[in-house]
């Protein structure tokens, strides 16, 4: 039985010629792929703006679902949202109080007592910024709304620490120490996280 090698291998080169091509093709689609969203990632990074929100959708937050609008912006707190092109892609929430709470009971508490004492004094409520949630509907929304917080604080004229009451998971902590917080302590139903601020 003779065998023609010559034609097994002219028809294995060509295969070989054909998957290369191929190839060639769907890498140049993945690599248009993700310049595309790059570019689409980097343009609304470039174009969102911090902004104060009267009210959320309490139902979007994972953290804590049960705060109402009310407790959220009552007593000096306030309800932070990421902006980019009319919607918004992140959320945080703050209480503003002397000292650092380790409950949702003590953050209630503490941003009353610095909100009554700003009242007799000098109208700027507490000098510690508690973000105790924080969620994101889009891509990057999360680690971009922590650093727009930050540089507002660093601006502010009262304001000298952002600290988190946390939930107790190790997605949160990643979240935060990824971020470039510190931990300060972990209590026993949440943990605490300080980012340097800087002025």
């Amino acid at each position: 039985m003779k065998i023609d090698i010559g034609n097994k291998t002219k028809n294995f080169n060509e295969r070989i010629k054909n998957n290369l091509k191929k190839n060639k093709k769907n890498l140049s689609k993945v690599k248009e792929n993700i310049e595309n969203k790059l570019k689409n990632f980097f343009d609304w990074v470039k174009g969102a703006e911090l902004v104060e929100l009267e009210k959320c959708d309490t139902s979007d937050d994972p953290v804590r679902p049960e705060l109402s609008n009310d407790f959220r912006t009552s007593y000096g707190r306030k309800i932070f949202g990421v902006k980019y092109q009319n919607e918004i892609h992140a959320v945080m929430c703050f209480a503003f109080t002397n000292n650092i709470p380790r409950t949702v009971d003590e953050l209630d508490r503490l941003s009353k007592d610095a909100f009554l004492q700003s009242a007799h004094r000098d109208q700027y409520v507490g000098k510690i910024a508690i973000a105790y949630t924080v969620w994101s509907k889009k891509k990057g929304g999360g680690k971009l709304i922590v650093k727009e917080v930050y540089k507002m604080i660093k601006k502010s004229n009262h304001l000298n620490r952002l600290v988190t009451l946390s939930p107790l998971t190790e997605m949160a902590r990643k979240f935060h120490l990824r971020n470039g917080a510190v931990e300060l302590q972990v209590n026993e139903e949440t943990q605490n996280f300080e980012y340097k601020v800087i002025k």
